[in-house]
């Protein structure tokens, strides 16, 4: 058999990289298998360290020593594949672009690439185009809504869309570049895979993947909650010309798909419905058909209620023109109704329809829709039995909750926060955190602003927990107090007996990412100093699929300024356990001006993630001037495909301290030893065993047991027993009944005794038992001669180490002084390449003698012969295997 020779080289690649691959993965991950997937990337350029939109351009800045080259212009371009739409950096030299110009003396602009006449100043000028008004959109997706958008199957026999009667609503409002969504699904439409903008043409704009789960604020309102962020302009066209269109997708053959569209009732919006098929209809008409309601109600003089209705599927085949449909509002428990009107729909289409109905309401109806006890159906008129879409009335479909930092109203150190909500079955839902009045029994209520009086509308109270925390839910919030709070006059006030008030105002702020948590952080001030304004600030933080960290922060109570705006930066501070001395891990996540932040930070590592999944993580707000103004603990919750992995066997590995040594620029090489953290290349006495001493290297505490060295008192002096916290014996005064514990000497951050002896510990090697250091017990000061060796009775060339640490050779039991044999001068230089304190004295050299000779002068162990090679010591590290030094005519070479 013959094999083509171009087919071997590959072959032979496969079945060689194949040991490799299986050896790659040693543990498989059992919980999910997508830790490894690519994230989600946007339509965007990223240049340098600045994110770019789609459509901009921007000069070239490459930073010092050259700045900003206003000659090159580079763009943020979109570029197709298949049907997807990514973006590219172009850059090109626009020095050759430079127009004719018509002057004798032209000038050059700061900032310009080309020179100018002086009187085309204006022409140099971009005009901005204002951008629409109109910031809320909606859309209804049903299966009849997705066919003018069915995707271009490349197989023409797959037609079928599983996903056909599946129902959601959704609306979208455009804030600060960012496109936020939110939708209503039918009971029984599953939470779909990702979502998908696109363009009329099919393009997918932008495509994110749903969290399955969810997050707290999804899982109570019963919504599904998102954010488009950094919409490009091209795209923000799309949107005001209503070209935007978007899509939920399950699997390949399930999708629905809905257009973004202007409904001039949304900016009203008090609550919301989602209208499917009743029980009973004819489902050969009804199939792939839905409503949506956009509700508001007026609690003024007369109570009022104004319906608009986006519908479809509702038609007979022989309705062409003119069609009756009957809205009709009712108990959803007793038979009730209580409106029923009549709309003409002029020219019925198959996908969308509109209706309207206005009506007046009495106070007990207004007060059923505020708690959520009203249907909604709207059906044909000839056939309302096999014709008709029926839904419950809720809050509304947007994502938003009501949000406000709490401050005081004189010079105070307290402070707080509060969040309310509207749920799935219309309670509000809401939270308060106080901290300052834990000792003054508060009260917390709610309170309405809107009128020329403050009213007390509910007592929040029996809620409150030690003076600091609230929980809790209004089951049956009225119009009384649902109005004030759609119009943001609604204020939380807690006040105590002894004078303190704080108070703050609730704003409505959109939910996506970290906004869809359980709580906000309440970010403390350092000092403890009464203040007013007391600054204060609140931030919401969420950890994503992706393994990004998103925050959204306010701050508040700042006096007023000349340096208005100000300009903050907020710092993410991380470390591995809540200890003394804990090494801590600094990033800057973001430097701002204003009040208010919205912004997220990749690349994290898993080991910062684990950190801030375990509460010990903390996020501080500071001046430009570096000055620490606000900071508090946080924790936020991470997918376990950010955390890290580990074997089943590996215990000691998960813990939020890393036990090996640092591997990049955010991790540290502290130590953690009993009860705290100890830094690189410091020494300590181990606390429980105070004859131990440690050092802290590479990561890793290493401990020695102090040896004693032996110790000839002078005369008059008597060998005592050390104090307490002291190890070896000492030299005192016989007279004396106690040593003396206030004299003594610091060497390397170690205290010793006045008269004590030791060892110098000399890390990472350990106790050098070569030397042996003395505090003077008369003038407190430390000597550390070397031990000095007794001459040897045999010949060196056969004397021995009998301990590997030992100082001095001995020689082997059977040598004498007679086997000792003449050295020539040749030898000389042979033998002083042994360490000093093993040559006999009737050859040692004299340090005169070798630096004549050509030898080198060194701090450490010299001098050395010319031509000698030795290890440097360092009195922190030791001896450094890794450098060698060596003597070369009066020169140390490296």
């Amino acid at each position: 058999m013959q094999l083509h020779g171009g087919l071997m080289l590959p072959i032979l690649f496969i079945v060689a990289s194949c040991p490799f691959t299986l050896r790659a993965r040693k543990v498989a991950p059992l919980i999910e298998d997508d830790w490894a997937r690519r994230p989600h990337r946007a339509a965007e350029c990223t240049f340098g360290k600045q994110i770019r939109e789609l459509g901009s351009t921007w000069f070239a800045d490459l930073g010092p020593p050259f700045g900003v080259m206003y000659c090159i212009k580079c763009e943020c371009i979109p570029v197709q594949k298949k049907r997807r739409i990514i973006a590219r950096v172009q850059c090109r030299n626009i020095k050759n672009e430079c127009p004719k110009l018509t002057c004798d003396e032209p000038v050059l602009l700061s900032g310009r690439c080309c020179k100018s006449c002086p009187g085309d100043f204006s022409k140099l000028r971009n005009t901005i185009k204002r951008s629409s008004l109109i910031t809320d959109f909606g859309t209804l997706l049903t299966g009849r809504t997705s066919q003018s958008l069915r995707r271009d199957e490349l197989n023409p026999t797959s037609v079928y869309n599983s996903a056909y009667n599946y129902l959601a609503t959704g609306r979208f409002t455009f804030h600060r570049k960012n496109i936020y969504y939110a939708f209503y699904l039918s009971a029984s439409t599953p939470r779909p895979r990702s979502i998908q903008f696109v363009d009329g043409s099919g393009n997918i704009l932008e495509e994110q993947v749903i969290d399955p789960i969810g997050g707290a604020y999804q899982n109570t309102t019963g919504k599904l909650c998102g954010v488009w962020r950094r919409v490009p302009r091209d795209y923000r066209k799309l949107l005001r010309e209503e070209r935007l269109h978007v899509s939920f997708l399950w699997e390949s053959s399930s999708s629905l798909t809905g257009q973004l569209s202007r409904y001039r009732a949304l900016s009203t919006e008090q609550f919301s419905a989602l209208l499917e098929p009743a029980m009973g209809v004819d489902r050969s008409l009804m199939s792939g058909a839905g409503a949506t309601a956009i509700v508001s109600a007026s609690s003024a003089s007369a109570p009022s209620i104004h319906v608009s209705l986006v519908f479809n599927g509702l038609f007979l085949p022989n309705d062409m023109a003119d069609v009756p449909l009957v809205v009709q509002l009712e108990h959803h428990e007793k038979d009730h109704v209580v409106l029923r009107e009549e709309i003409i729909v002029r020219k019925p289409s198959n996908e969308l329809n509109y209706g309207e109905v206005r009506s007046a309401l009495s106070g007990t109806d207004l007060r059923l829709l505020t708690r959520g006890k009203l249907l909604i159906s709207i059906m044909s008129r000839k056939d309302p039995q096999a014709l008709r879409l029926i839904g419950m009335i809720g809050s509304r479909a947007t994502c938003d909750m009501y949000q406000t930092l709490l401050l005081s109203e004189t010079p105070s150190v307290a402070s707080g926060l509060a969040w309310v909500f509207l749920d799935r079955v219309g309670a509000l839902r809401y939270g308060v955190q106080l901290i300052g009045l834990e000792e003054e029994s508060p009260l917390v209520t709610l309170v309405d602003e809107g009128g020329k009086r403050r009213m007390e509308l509910e007592d929040l109270t029996p809620s409150l927990i030690g003076g600091s925390l609230a929980n809790g839910s209004l089951d049956r919030p009225g119009p009384r107090l649902l109005q004030p709070l759609f119009n943001e006059e609604l204020s939380i006030v807690a006040a105590s007996h002894v004078g303190s008030m704080l108070r703050g105002r609730l704003l409505e702020r959109p939910v996506a990412d970290a906004r869809d948590t359980a709580a906000p952080v309440l970010l403390r001030r350092l000092t403890k100093e009464p203040a007013y304004p007391g600054p204060v600030g609140l931030i919401w933080t969420a950890v994503d699929l992706d393994c990004s960290l998103h925050y959204e922060l306010e701050l508040a109570g700042f006096p007023p300024s000349s340096q208005e705006p100000r300009t903050f930066r907020l710092y993410l501070e991380t470390m591995p356990m809540l200890a003394q001395g804990a090494p801590v891990a600094r990033r800057l996540l973001e430097e701002f001006t204003g009040y208010s932040l919205e912004g997220s930070v990749t690349g994290l590592s898993s080991l910062e993630l684990y950190r801030i999944e375990s509460g010990i993580g903390f996020l501080e707000v500071t001046d430009k001037q570096v000055t620490h103004i606000l900071k508090a603990p946080f924790k936020a919750r991470a997918p376990f495909s950010c955390l890290p992995h580990y074997a089943d066997n590996d215990v000691t590995s998960v813990v939020a301290y890393n036990l090996q040594p640092p591997r990049s620029d955010i991790e540290t090489g502290a130590c953690f030893h009993e009860t705290r953290f100890y830094e690189e290349g410091t020494q300590w006495t181990s606390n429980s065993d105070p004859c131990s001493m440690c050092h802290c290297y590479r990561g890793l505490a290493q401990c020695d047991t102090v040896p004693c060295p032996t110790v000839s008192c002078g005369l008059g002096k008597q060998l005592k027993q050390p104090p307490t916290g002291h190890c070896c014996p000492i030299c005192a005064d016989p007279m004396s009944a106690e040593t003396n514990a206030t004299r003594g000497c610091t060497l390397a951050g170690q205290y010793h005794l006045a008269g004590s002896s030791w060892h110098p510990y000399l890390p990472p090697a350990g106790f050098d038992t070569c030397a042996v250091c003395t505090c003077d017990a008369v003038t407190l000061e430390v000597k550390c001669p070397l031990v000095q060796c007794p001459p040897l009775e045999c010949d060196e060339k056969i004397a021995v180490r009998l301990d590997k640490k030992a100082c001095c050779r001995q020689c082997p039991p059977s040598t004498s002084l007679s086997n000792v044999t003449t050295t020539t001068s040749s030898d000389t230089i042979r033998r002083d390449t042994l360490p000093r304190d093993q040559a006999l004295p009737s050859t040692r050299r004299t340090a005169e003698e070798i630096l004549s000779s050509g030898g080198c002068k060194y701090p450490f162990g010299g001098p050395y012969e010319n031509g000698m090679e030795w290890h440097p010591r360092l009195h922190s590290h030791g001896e450094v295997k890794c450098v060698k030094c060596r003597c070369k005519v009066r020169n140390l070479d490296r």
